[in-house]
């Protein structure tokens, strides 16, 4: 079996498994993306998040994850849902966070794919990964040509738009290696436009990590700068902002995996019961969820924050 034959194989089984898409690079240190991780970092865009500074080294070349690594497989998992909050005025929620806490989701049809790999191909050495270690997935992504980096600085597919989890295989068996995309950002600038905190470059691809709505009410630990008082968008947990404007986005459809589902009682919390979450019910609502990462406190100071906002004049 030649290389070209096992790729349309593991192609066609991610498939199965309810990845939308996939393609394959070639392992290999990434000399242009090192570059541009060094320059973000030295900027001091990543704010408290010092874990990206972390393991440098691992980041840009696969082949330290993975000794002997030839192949990096990229895969999709489409998460979109057409579901809305009911409450027109609560604070929102990220739709990616809606269902089950999608590392755990996707991660185990990630594995059921290597093992897949290994039981068809003989003994192979790789390792899977879900936005867990330091792997520059969206760069991998693109080099695998199942999108470009937008503007945004996120991966976008002409035809699926933008709105999926990305995975990882990094293994040593040789296949095909997909050509990357072009990138059909043109001229606009939808998202640099609307995003409240200007986070994103006047010119785009450049992301000041700082500034992100997600990362303001996940990542940091300190209390939300006033200086964020009327830009939050009443986002509680993280935000959609730059993905509800990308035209790319007319493409997507919802998914169809049953744990990304939100609760209906998720959907139906008003203004008023945001504003008096209780420990119970946070965890009522968030089992097995990724909103758990920021904890009850976190989310509660993300809301209280929300609240003296909308009070400001």
């Amino acid at each position: 079996m030649n290389v070209s034959q096992r790729s349309a194989l593991i192609k066609e089984k991610a498939t199965e498994l309810g990845f939308f898409l996939c393609g394959i690079s070639k392992a290999e240190f990434m000399e242009e993306e090192a570059k541009n991780l060094e320059n973000w970092l030295n900027q001091n865009h990543h704010g408290e998040m010092s874990y990206m500074a972390n393991h440098f080294d691992k980041r840009v070349d696969p082949t330290i994850l993975v000794p002997g690594a030839k192949s990096v497989i990229s895969l999709a998992y489409n998460y979109y849902s057409e579901e809305e909050q009911e409450d027109v005025e609560a604070p929102k929620i990220s739709i990616y966070a809606y269902g089950k806490d999608y590392h755990k989701i996707v991660k185990k049809k990630l594995l059921s794919l290597f093992e897949w790999i290994k039981a068809t191909f003989g003994d192979v050495d790789g390792r899977v990964f879900v936005d867990s270690a330091p792997v520059l997935e969206r760069d991998w992504a693109k080099r695998s040509g199942i999108g470009w980096i937008g503007k945004n600085t996120l991966l976008i597919n002409p035809k699926k738009g933008s709105y999926f989890f990305l995975a990882e295989i990094i293994i040593d068996l040789d296949l095909h290696y997909d050509d990357p995309i072009t990138d059909y950002c043109g001229t606009c600038t939808r998202c640099i436009d609307a995003c409240p905190t200007e986070a994103i470059s006047p010119n785009g691809y450049f992301m000041d990590g700082s500034k992100c709505i997600s990362y303001l009410t996940i990542e940091l630990k300190d209390s939300i700068s006033t200086e964020f008082s009327d830009k939050m968008a009443n986002y509680m947990f993280g935000c959609d902002i730059c993905q509800q404007v990308c035209p790319w986005n007319r493409f997507s459809t919802p998914h169809n995996e049953e744990a990304f589902l939100p609760k209906a009682e998720l959907l139906s919390m008003t203004k008023a019961d945001w504003y008096e979450l209780t420990i119970p019910v946070f965890d009522t609502l968030f089992e097995s969820s990724a909103v758990k990462r920021t904890k009850y406190q976190g989310l509660k100071r993300n809301i209280e924050f929300l609240k003296i906002s909308s009070k400001a004049p």
